[in-house]
This record gives structure tokens, sequence and C-alpha cells, in this order.
């Protein structure tokens, strides 16, 4: 593993951020879980605080920072007791913006990402479809081109910011006879003719906006279209490490959220004249969770290494994202068990993390997903390196 020392800079904007988080953004969480809705004010916040462009370069309005100034920012808004919350921002910086950055024309770039960064505009990524889950290659959704539009029918679902966001990176199929190399990226604006959307009731991540959406005849400018057509598949392919990375950052600090949250709880309840922290079976359960979370940082940080070097690490990412996701499920678990039945109550923030932090196993791949990439790579010897998009 590379020895990885954040610097005072690093640990200052970490200060920075988490001053930051505790006005602006603690004392509203609870409005936004029970409306169902983020405030639109808190984007523009962050935007003017340049946490929005930590990741894209400076003539785009960013800061071009490393990479470990991605993984603080994922770190600490994991820690704000709003799964749904959370996944908004990481869907915005890391799993739909960064297409516009790394393939998006000059113009895309003008009229979407600086909107971004800025604070203006929310996006999202529209890959999944009610036929088509895990199995991306067989999404259904057609862009028949028309003139200087493509004509765009089909549908999405589980789409974080479709409800309430401005655009979406949407996978089409250009050409549906030609497989994977008929798949392409397109921006959908949300308002544009045609689209509609109905939000998802879901069993947590309230504050987010799940929607299912649907195109109909959806008229989509060819300047619309996110690099080369025929090239979605390998884009996204490419995607997903980063998309992985930062949801086991996630998992991993909501685990060690609820671990302190239960710490600071236990610390002065007692039962049966005794208090809870010296009770030895729930001592050694949170020194194991203590143990657990430690290897698996040190392991996640190995990959944020990976990634700041820009190493292609499918293997190394699938495997933090299965085992911090698993474990933060474990974790949030165990912690609610030492609340008792104040546990099971809104009153205290464990109930809504039990809720949250189950679709973790999920989301950007199921565990079942990531078992079989390890699989075929350990087993089967099977490499994969990045794919050059089509010419």
């Amino acid at each position: 593993m590379i020895h990885n020392a954040l610097t005072s800079e690093h640990l200052a904007f970490r200060d920075s951020l988490r001053a930051f988080i505790k006005k602006e953004i603690l004392p509203h969480v609870d409005q936004w879980e029970k409306q169902g809705q983020i405030d639109r004010n808190i984007w523009k916040k962050m935007g003017d605080m340049g946490f929005l462009g930590l990741n894209f370069p400076e003539d785009l309005g960013g800061l071009q920072l490393d990479f470990y100034y991605s993984m603080i920012f994922c770190e600490e808004l994991s820690k704000c007791f709003s799964g749904g919350f959370t996944i908004s921002a990481l869907v915005i910086q890391f799993m739909s913006a960064p297409y516009l950055w790394k393939y998006g024309s000059a113009d895309l770039q003008k009229r979407y990402l600086q909107g971004v960064i800025s604070g203006d505009l929310v996006s999202a990524i529209a890959i999944t479809e009610p036929g088509a889950g895990s199995d991306v290659k067989n999404i259904q959704t057609t862009a028949v081109r028309d003139g200087d539009d493509y004509i765009v029918n089909g549908a999405k679902t589980f789409i974080t910011n479709g409800y309430y966001g401005d655009f979406f990176i949407t996978a089409v199929k250009t050409d549906p006879n030609a497989g994977t190399k008929g798949m392409s990226l397109l921006v959908i604006d949300r308002n544009a003719t045609g689209v509609s959307a109905q939000k998802i009731e879901k069993m947590g991540w309230h504050a987010s906006d799940t929607a299912e959406l649907h195109f109909d005849q959806v008229r989509v400018p060819v300047a619309n279209l996110v690099g080369i057509e025929g090239s979605g598949f390998t884009y996204l392919m490419g995607g997903l490490q980063l998309e992985r990375l930062t949801a086991a950052i996630h998992s991993l600090a909501t685990a060690e959220s609820a671990l302190h949250y239960a710490l600071d709880y236990i610390q002065n309840r007692s039962a049966f004249n005794q208090k809870l922290k010296d009770f030895q079976v729930l001592r050694h359960s949170i020194a194991q969770m203590e143990a657990d979370i430690l290897v698996q940082k040190a392991f996640v940080k190995h990959c944020c290494d990976l990634q700041e070097q820009q190493v292609y690490a499918v293997k190394e990412c699938s495997i933090a994202k299965l085992q911090a996701s698993e474990l933060a499920i474990r974790v949030v678990n165990q912690c609610l068990q030492f609340f008792g039945g104040y546990g099971f109550t809104e009153d205290y923030k464990l109930a809504r993390m039990y809720r949250d932090v189950r679709v973790g196993t999920i989301i950007g791949g199921t565990s079942e997903i990531m078992l079989e990439i390890i699989a075929k790579m350990t087993i089967d010897q099977v490499e994969y390196k990045p794919s050059t998009p089509n010419n």
C-alpha cells in the first residue's frame, strides 16, 4: 500500500467543510427529510464555497484539487445523518457531471457543467430502466436521429435528482442492433417537451428525490451528445470505479458516524444499575466494530491513492464497495440494538440511518455483481482495462 499523509491544507479544508455543514446543512436536514425535498439554495451556497468544483478544471470554474479533497468531501457529507442529502450531492459531483468534464464538448461544458460547479444546476445520471437494472447492456431507451435532433423514447427508474434536478446524463440506444457499441449518452433537460417524472416513495433516503422518468418523443439536439456516438457504454464502464469508490467512502463514513453516535449514547445510559459502556458484551462489540472500520478504512484509502494516480482499479474498487457497504449495514444494525426501543423511534438518528444504509449494497452495482467481478478476476484471470471509445 502507498502511504498517504494528508497535508495541513487537506486538514484545513476538512475543518472548513465541517463548519459549513454545521451551519448550513445540519439545521435543515430534518426538514428536508420530512418534506422529501432539498432546498436548492444549499447547492448555490456550496458552489459559492467551491465545494462543487473540487475535482473540475479551473477554466470551468473548478479548483482542480487532488482526489483527497474529494475523499474528505464524501466523508464529511456522509456524517450529516441524511443519506438522502449525501447521495444527491455525490450523484452530482461524482456520478453524473464528470461525464461532461471528460467527454462533453466545450459547448456542453459551458451550458451545463459550469452551472453544476456554481450550484445553479442539479445533474442526474439516468441509466437504470424498469427492465434493466444491473444489466446495463440491455437498456431499451432509444434515440433516433432526425435531422439536427434525436427523438428519444423510453423510461428510466430509480434516478436520484430525477424529479427536482435540471438535466440528466442519459444512456440511450442510438443503434439498437450494435449491442454495446450502439449505446450513447445524451444530455436531456428535465423540462424538455415529452419528459415526465414520477416521484418514487422509498424506505430510506427521504430527503433525496428519486424518480421514474418517461421520454415520449422527446427532441434532443444532436449538440447534446456527450462525446462520440456509440461510445456511451465505454464511458459508463470507465466511470464506475469512481462511483463505487465514492459509494464505499460514503458507506464507511456512515458506519463510523453511527458508531460515534452510539458511543455518545452509552456513556451516560444505565441498565441494571450499571452504565451501558461497562457491559462487557457491548464493549467487545464496539471493539470489533472499531477494528473492522479501521481495517476497511485503510483499504479504502489505498483505493483513494490509486484513484489519485489514475489507476484503473476495477478489482480494488469493487472490493471496497462490497466490503464497506456490507460493513455499514452490520454496524448500523448493531448500534441500533444498543438503543433498545429508543432506536426504533424517530427521536434518534439511528432509525433514519438504519433505513438509509440498507440500499448501500444495491446502488452502483449490487454486492452480487461485485462478487462476480472479483470472482472473474480471481478465478478466471479476467483483466479489465480502460476501453478506447469508438472512432
